[in-house]
């Protein structure tokens, strides 16, 4: 069976107008179903010279997609009286030129084959820096600062808590916590509303030893499952139907190194446009923008004045209902200028964009696309260890690969006290 995604765009438009079920309008133009969506369907000219359709993909390229590719096929077809058909297809043969791009090997190998070793002593360096409350009535409770390593370090670890008993022994024997938690014990820290925002904060601090290096930033959403279904009775079809609770959070990343600056996790249904002022916010503390892309979910005059209002050029993609008015501010007007009449140059930094779906194929690639927590509270506060690890792990890299000095020490407390688990 072919697989569409491996070919080029014409390759899956005659693919397309081989499965598909495409006619024509009397208006002159065509209807073509979309390949993803089952319900969407596309207006499409295939006209040579000026070609037309309303997907994302020609309005960002501005050039014929899958589904005029689709069409001009179907237009070449010759049908005879017994129903046979000849497709004429102009195959065109292209050079495959193989790109290749610089890695610094060694620096790379030092950084993965020391990586568990220094992820320790950058994440207790982190930890430190929590300050535990006072000694309340009662038995001793675990010191904050081991609790968030060992919280931390779990999920780095990808395996149960049972399992990771062993690894934590062998920490506390290196000096990194002053004694070994129960592997209950790091359960509750996970359920403890009051460790979120030091999560938050941790995000934010192990992003600062790259604040000299990354400049531009893209913001972007996914989603990480669990192992909770959501049910209910559909009234309209008379049947039962459940699916898998989700934690949808929103990120921006430098596009160098891929770390994450600023995280906010809100209702899974919340918009993406909505995110973008609270993620600039937290990224401007720390960092100096100067340019910040987004995908057309981004898209609204709040936001591109939001990005321009710290300095930055906002490179957002705009949805085809979307217009520039003689009343609009500069930012706006150059914005849509570069989309619509300067396409490549607009592409040349809308693109760096792409650099945080890297950033989400990291982190679910290594420290697993869902959630291992069970309460809406642990679930959250998993997904922020996951970006905690994921950019202690960007900072391991740079020190190599950069020569950065990566220290966490000298940094003022996380938060204020709060109760432990």
């Amino acid at each position: 069976m072919t697989d569409w995604k491996s070919l080029d765009r014409e390759g899956r438009g005659l693919l397309l107008a081989a499965r598909a079920k495409i006619t024509q309008f009397q208006s002159g133009k065509w209807n073509v179903p979309s390949q993803t969506d089952a319900g969407k369907r596309y207006s499409v000219d295939p006209n040579e010279q000026a070609p037309y359709c309303n997907c994302q993909d020609f309005e960002m390229r501005g050039a014929a997609c899958k589904h005029v590719y689709a069409v001009r096929c179907v237009i070449q077809r010759e049908l005879f009286a017994d129903g046979s058909e000849t497709v004429t297809e102009t195959v065109q043969i292209t050079e495959t030129v193989k790109r290749t791009y610089p890695q610094n090997w060694p620096a790379y190998n030092a950084a993965q084959t020391t990586e568990k070793r220094q992820f320790q002593v950058l994440l207790a360096d982190l930890c430190a820096k929590v300050e535990t409350p006072s000694a309340r009535v009662g038995r001793p409770r675990i010191p904050l600062s081991d609790a968030m390593f060992s919280a931390i370090f779990k999920v780095y670890s990808t395996v149960s808590g049972r399992r990771f008993m062993c690894d934590l022994a062998d920490a506390k024997e290196r000096g990194h916590v002053s004694r070994t938690p129960h592997y209950n014990s790091i359960f509750r820290v996970m359920e403890d509303p009051d460790v979120t925002p030091i999560l938050r904060a941790m995000v934010e601090v192990s992003a600062r030893p790259l604040k000299s290096v990354e400049v531009d930033f893209a913001a972007d959403s996914s989603g990480f499952t669990s192992s909770r279904f959501n049910r209910w009775y559909d009234h309209k079809y008379g049947s039962e139907r459940k699916e898998h609770t989700w934690v949808k959070c929103h990120i921006m990343c430098g596009v160098k190194t891929n770390v994450v600056t600023a995280v906010e996790i809100a209702d899974r249904n919340a918009g993406d446009s909505t995110m973008m002022p609270l993620l600039l916010q937290t990224t401007a503390k720390h960092f100096t923008l100067h340019e910040v892309s987004a995908d057309a979910g981004y898209i609204s005059r709040a936001n591109a004045h939001a990005i321009d209002s710290h300095g930055a050029e906002p490179f957002i993609a705009f949805r085809s209902n979307v217009k520039a008015h003689a009343d609009d501010s500069p930012v706006w007007r150059k914005m849509y200028h570069l989309f619509q009449f300067n396409r490549d140059q607009f592409l040349a930094h809308y693109h760096k964009r792409s650099n945080v779906e890297s950033t989400f194929s990291m982190i679910k690639a290594k420290f697993r696309d869902h959630v291992r927590s069970k309460t809406d509270v642990a679930m959250v506060n998993e997904c922020l260890a996951k970006f905690v690890c994921h950019n202690i792990c960007c900072v391991i890299s740079a020190i190599h690969e950069l020569g950065i000095e990566a220290s966490f020490g000298a940094e003022s407390s996380l938060a204020p006290k709060v109760t432990p688990a």
